[in-house]
């Protein structure tokens, strides 16, 4: 059936008719008024129905088959395109620009492109949900009794012990409490610490998940320039030296990917044991080194019990689990379990006690490898297609950095990307600073498999020639 269109042209207004209706009929399928897979009129009919020349509907139906919108084919006629699409919200939209506004469409999808969330593909679900349903059995033949705040022992224990192999870290299951992910180990960690009107350094560009929650809890933070050896902690010395606090991703810098460097990382130890500075280490995608081994983490090098570090298992396994942790240093233990108790309780037995089986039973490890391997591969064929048809595109952890020319709408982009089931994101909403701001897209690698890598590249690129 023949979709009809409703579509209100004004002969005095500057733009043409041609684009008239193109943005019409844009607009009727981003909103979902013309489903995929709708029958359009013909451009010989639509142009009837309108009263305008043949060759000006013809004009707006090439432009949104250039835009792979519609298909046109002799024997079927035109009809809207095939095109993933992203949960239709029902809640009440945040206000244009606001924080809510950015996050939800950062964590949006599931899509193309999108970062910090690991590959579907990889995710041994069936197991997962046999381990998470004799958990829940467990917890719930338990008796009635508050769980421990500070997280349940087993999970504590094993993730010590694959910290002690993985990232040369020494600690105690004592040291370790469980949090609903990384930004619930931050909100702990911050209110452990009781920084208000402090100072912090923060990486620049850095996650801006973070740079907000450090202005929620009343911090000031500091941008600090990032280069290929990570964090420029000499730049930090000479305009912030009273910083309370750092934020920093040694292993893999969020967004670009370099590793801070040894020079660095003793420096900025030093910094912090003598001015009784505190370090949060964020261990971004640490696991996750597609060549050669992880770095050992910032944590592991410190002797003065400044560093906080902090992890989670939403990049290696789901973000649905809001399952991370915090070593907390030795001083420092007794008041995060009393912040713990009082404000910040670990999430529920179930999810806990699974994911210490999952570790322990050797599926964790096993989990790791393969998903290094099949990112590795998504990489390296993400970047041989783009290279030829981008001119400046680099790999930077699980992520490719796609540069753009200056001024260039990456948000606009970002945005227009979304209505294909793409979900690049804009690379300037990681800067502090206006004044070192670069546009770029960043097209996340786990979310990006091999049958979906030249037709999802040839759109998004296709989106930016148009509005660049």
């Amino acid at each position: 059936m023949i979709k009809p269109l409703r579509l209100e042209l004004d002969r005095s207004a500057k733009a043409s008719l041609a684009e008239q209706i193109h943005k019409g009929i844009r607009t009727a399928i981003e909103r979902g008024v013309l489903a995929p897979g709708s029958r359009l009129p013909s451009w010989q009919d639509l142009a009837a129905q309108l009263g305008v020349a043949r060759g000006t509907v013809r004009s707006a139906y090439q432009k949104l088959s250039s835009a792979q919108l519609i298909v046109a084919a002799r024997a079927t006629g035109t009809h809207v395109a095939d095109r993933p699409s992203f949960p239709i919200r029902r809640e009440r939209a945040p206000d244009l620009g606001s924080f809510m506004q950015m996050y939800q469409e950062l964590t949006a999808g599931p899509a193309i492109f999108q970062m910090g969330v690991p590959a579907q593909e990889t995710f041994p679900a069936k197991l997962v949900a046999r381990m998470r349903a004799r958990a829940v059995r467990v917890e719930a033949s338990a008796p009635a009794i508050y769980p421990d705040p500070r997280g349940e022992p087993e999970l504590r224990r094993e993730i010590a012990g694959y910290l002690a192999l993985a990232r040369g870290i020494a600690c105690a299951p004592s040291q370790i409490i469980i949090t609903g992910g990384f930004s619930g180990g931050l909100g702990l960690a911050l209110r452990v610490l009781g920084l208000e009107q402090k100072k912090a350094w923060v990486e620049d560009p850095g996650f801006p998940f973070t740079r907000h929650g450090l202005q929620l809890a009343r911090l000031s933070p500091v941008p600090i320039p990032v280069d290929v050896d990570g964090i420029d902690v000499g730049y930090g010395l000479q305009h912030a030296p009273d910083a309370a606090l750092v934020v920093v991703t040694p292993g893999q810098q969020a967004p670009l990917g370099s590793t801070l460097s040894l020079e660095r990382r003793s420096r900025l130890l030093d910094w912090a044991a003598q001015n009784k500075a505190w370090v949060i280490e964020d261990d971004y995608l640490s696991e996750l080194q597609l060549k050669g081994r992880a770095t050992p983490a910032l944590a592991s090098l410190d002797r003065a019990g400044r560093v906080i570090h902090i992890g989670s298992f939403s990049k290696t396994v789901t973000p649905a689990l809001r399952l991370g942790f915090v070593v907390a240093p030795a001083a420092l233990v007794s008041r995060f379990a009393e912040v713990a108790a009082c404000l910040a309780p670990a999430p529920g037995p179930a999810v806990q006690l699974a994911t210490a089986d999952f570790i322990r039973d050797g599926h964790y490890l096993r989990h790791l490898r393969r998903t290094k391997r099949v990112y590795a591969a998504q990489a390296d064929a993400l970047l041989k297609y783009l290279r030829p048809r981008a001119a400046n595109v680099e790999l930077a952890g699980l992520a490719a950095v796609l540069r753009l020319p200056k001024r260039a709408p990456d948000l606009s982009i970002a945005r227009q990307a979304m209505s294909f089931g793409l979900a690049p994101t804009p690379l300037s909403l990681w800067y502090a600073s206006k004044a070192s701001c670069r546009p770029g897209l960043l097209l996340g690698i786990a979310t990006t498999p091999h049958k979906k890598i030249e037709a999802a590249s040839d759109r998004l690129l296709q989106i930016i020639n148009d509005l660049t």
